[in-house]
This record gives C-alpha cells, structure tokens and sequence, in this order.
C-alpha cells in the first residue's frame, strides 16, 4: 500500500497502547491479514463459515490475551476492529461468542454458572450465541417477545421462535431470552444446543455477513433444567446490561470495516490506470479518500472517547448509543465511497469492496438500529421518550 500511513493509523491511536499491547495488537493483525483474509471472500460467495480458522482461533487465545489480564479497551476495540477489516463474518462471530454470549453469563450467571461454563467459552473449546431477536420482534422486543417459558418440575419449557441468530446451525449453546408466563418478566436460559425441541434453520437469501449462519430457532416444549435458568436474569432491566457493553462493541466494529475499506480502496486507486495515469491522482478520488480517512479517524476518536469514559464508570447507555449511532452512520459514507472509487468492480467481490459494503448494512441495523440508538440519545438530552 502506497503512503505514509500503511496501517491508516493517521492519529496513532496504536501509541496509546503499552508496549506489550502493541504486540499483541500486531500478532491478532498479521493473522487476521495473512490467515482470514486470504479465506474470506471465498466463503462469504459459498454462504460457508470459515470453520477452518477455528484451530488458529484456539491457538491464538485473543479471549485470554485481550480481556483477562487487565488489559485496556482500547486493545479489546483495536483488536476487535482489525478482525472486522479482514472479514466482518469472522468478526461477528467474535463479537457474539465472546461479547454477547460470555457477555449474558459474566453479568447474569452464578458464580457456580460461570465456573461451569466459561472456561471452555474462553478456550474457544465450546462455542454459544445469543438468541433474542424473533420474527415479529425487532426493535419493541423488550415489550414484544412472544418466546416464552413455563415452569415446571426440575426446570422450565421454552416454546417460540428466535431469529437472526448467528452461527446458530453449529454453535453448542444458545442464550435464549423468553418471557415467563406466570409474571410476564423476560428471563434468561442457556440452552443445549442439541436438547430435544430445539431446532436451528439457516436463513438464506441474505446479503450481508453470509458466511456468518444466521438462523431461526425454533423451540418446541424445549427443556431446560433449573441449574441453567440464569441465575441474575429475571427481567429485561437484567438483559439489558449485556446490550449497553455490545453497542460499544459494535463501534468498533464500524471502526474495523472503515479500516478495510480504506485498505481495498488505496490498493485499487494505487493499481488501477485510467486516461494513462493512476486513479489515485485524480483530484476527485484523492477527496473521496480524504473523506473516507476523516470518517475512519473520527470514529476512532469518538470510541477512544468513550473508552476512557467507561474506564471511569461502566454505565454510559446513552453515551454508546450516540457512538454507536454516529460510527455506523459515518461507516455507511466510507463504504460507499470506497465502492464508487471501484467503479464497476465495486459489484464484484474480487476486489473486497463489494463484501464489505454488503456487510456494513448489517452493522447499521444490529444492537439497535441507528434509529432507536438515536432516539435513546434524545431521550437523556430532551427528557421525553419518544417510545415505551
């Protein structure tokens, strides 16, 4: 890649971090680079998860590297973005076994739950997702979940459906939100993902993150044993607290498909000749890259903001909102220009453009859409909710 700015670092955000970091910042880069890349487009045409990756995943250990060893967030949201700019499928895989299925146990397990399962999550040994989303419950789920779950002797039976859950077909457990019909309160269960009465069917015609394998769950009097009725999850309040630390996340994410666009764009401008001259010296391309660079760098401000934040307090709901709000909408423009700077083979995904504009619709619209983040941004500054 030509420029001074190999790595699109024009800030240094990377400084920031202790030498230690650095390294492993660069160990999770080379490989996210050099081994996801290569791999992801080919997949992402064949609707196919990468399940080769997961020896190195293991191999790697980021869980371990990253968060358990009094790193800082800005290492987990560096890390967390340069695996989204080699393949924004790996990446949610990532961010929804380790941040929102670890996410539900850390916050809302017993101390015997958590000891009982998340070692082999760390490991990458076992793998969970969370299950939340329904057909008929999108944005209004808190008060619109038709999941529900019954007590009875020894346990509890869900019965429902869940939808847009990724890498369901394959994973060995689910987190299922369902509502208890005796109070009407939404609790959590981790489920077995090879328990009688669930079943897990891949949505096709999907066009963004293929290779991930969202799924609708089906529930059918499926059993689940009291021991693995979350212990700290008996109201949506509760559940909650797992989706304010995923909207953060998901800034990063936007941080991360910024940085591979940015990446497919100056290899292609550097490549490619138009008129006898190479496209990256027309004045109007090297604006659409200024721009795009801008976008890339006030997002990662925006979220290095927002991590010094919660290093000082956790509880910054509308602050992620705002982020999350902010960097997707300003991911969309880069994307976009990153495609328009391809012409024609911006449609293909020879030339990873393609790919990661696809993607990028599916950030914009999980862990709340841009709207719904907006209007909880709106709601800490007016006073007035704008919804229920």
């Amino acid at each position: 890649m030509a420029g001074r700015y190999p790595e699109g670092d024009f800030y240094g955000f990377e400084q920031e971090l202790s030498a230690e970091e650095r390294e492993i910042l660069l160990k999770v880069r080379d490989w996210a680079q050099n081994t996801v890349k290569p791999v992801a487009a080919d997949y992402w045409n064949r609707w196919e998860f990468p399940h080769e990756l997961m020896d190195s995943i293991a191999d790697l250990d980021i869980i371990s590297l990253v968060r358990h060893k009094g790193r800082s967030r800005l290492l987990a949201g560096l890390v967390t973005a340069e695996i989204h700019r080699a393949d924004a499928s790996v990446g949610t895989f990532f961010s929804g076994h380790d941040g929102l299925f670890t996410g539900s146990i850390e916050l809302l397990g017993s101390e015997e739950q958590k000891q009982r399962w998340l070692p082999d999550l760390y490991a990458v040994r076992k793998t969970g997702v969370l299950a939340i989303t329904e057909p008929e419950a999108g944005s209004d789920v808190a008060k619109g979940m038709r999941t529900t779950a019954e007590k009875v002797d020894g346990g509890w039976k869900l019965n429902g459906t869940k939808r847009w859950i990724g890498n369901a077909t394959w994973s060995d457990y689910a987190v299922i939100y369902a509502r208890d019909i005796a109070d009407d309160q939404v609790k959590g269960f981790v489920v077995d993902t090879s328990a009688e009465g669930y079943r897990a069917e891949l949505m096709e015609n999907r066009i963004a993150l293929r290779a991930v394998q969202n799924a609708e769950i089906h529930l059918t009097d499926c059993f689940v044993p009291d021991a693995d009725k979350l212990e700290g999850a008996n109201t949506f309040k509760d559940t909650n607290k797992v989706f304010k630390s995923a909207r953060a996340t998901v800034g990063w994410q936007a941080v991360g498909l910024q940085m591979g666009a940015l990446d497919a764009t100056l290899d292609y401008a550097d490549e490619r000749e138009q008129f006898g001259r190479k496209i990256s010296s027309f004045q109007i391309n090297q604006s659409k890259l200024a721009t795009m660079l801008g976008n890339l760098i006030a997002s990662e401000s925006m979220m290095y903001t927002l991590n010094r934040m919660q290093d000082r307090d956790a509880d910054h709901n509308e602050h992620s909102a705002l982020a999350k709000a902010q960097v997707t909408r300003l991911m969309r423009e880069t994307v976009a220009l990153g495609r328009e700077v391809q012409g024609g083979n911006g449609l293909v995904t020879d030339y990873h453009m393609a790919k990661i504009f696809c993607d990028a619709e599916a950030l914009y619209s999980y862990e709340g859409t841009y709207d719904i983040n907006q209007l909880i941004v709106a709601r800490s500054i007016t006073g007035e909710s704008a919804f229920v």
